[in-house]
């Protein structure tokens, strides 16, 4: 899939990360998918703090590639090619992966179905969910917080759950407005032990 026009790309994306954790004898690629608001961004974080994984977060991804992303298509489209293509890269080096975007049609996600079948890493679908009078109160609030990489507001939501799809594979629903540590148990149980 790779090709000239996204090495540059592919590389800044890289820079930006920063260290790379040790590379892994069994990887992982574990894929969140959500509606803005629904704590994605709260449970991979809270997942990268119990296992030895990268965390990509599509939204800070997309402030390094597009100085003040615009959300067209094709912008996503050109993002989503270079995630893609970088988390290739990863997984060669044997780097276990979290993957933070909303994922949200099936279209999008049998591309990282293919990753995972090409590189034979064991794949972990989560979607996740909160009720929307949970989500907009997240949302407002996230909306005067500083430093947050998300410019989704409700109307973003609304818009954005008209397209939403029903994921295929066999995955986890997580409900995000009550006790996540019971998921994140389940979880780091069905993850094949990470070792060096």
């Amino acid at each position: 899939m790779e090709n000239g026009q996204f090495v540059g790309d592919i590389r800044r994306l890289r820079e930006s990360i920063g260290k790379l954790p040790e590379p892994l004898a069994n990887t992982v690629l574990i894929a969140v998918s959500g509606l803005p608001g629904t704590g994605k961004t709260y449970l991979c974080n809270r997942l990268a703090e119990r296992l030895p994984v990268l965390l990509l977060e599509s939204d800070a991804l997309s402030k390094t590639l597009f100085q003040v992303p615009g959300y067209s298509t094709t912008e996503s489209k050109k993002l989503f090619k270079t995630i893609y293509l970088l988390i290739e890269r990863l997984l060669k080096k044997g780097v276990s992966l979290v993957l933070d975007a909303t994922n949200l049609t099936e279209n999008n996600r049998e591309y990282l179905y293919s990753i995972a079948d090409r590189f034979h890493v064991k794949l972990i679908l989560m979607q996740v969910y909160a009720s929307p009078k949970i989500v907009r109160e997240r949302l407002e609030k996230r909306a005067e917080e500083k430093g947050n990489n998300s410019d989704a507001d409700w109307a973003v939501y609304n818009k954005m759950k008209l397209s939403a799809e029903r994921i295929w594979r066999n995955h986890r629903l997580v409900d995000t407005s009550v006790d996540i540590i019971p998921a994140l148990e389940e979880i780091v149980r069905e993850t094949p032990k990470l070792t060096i």
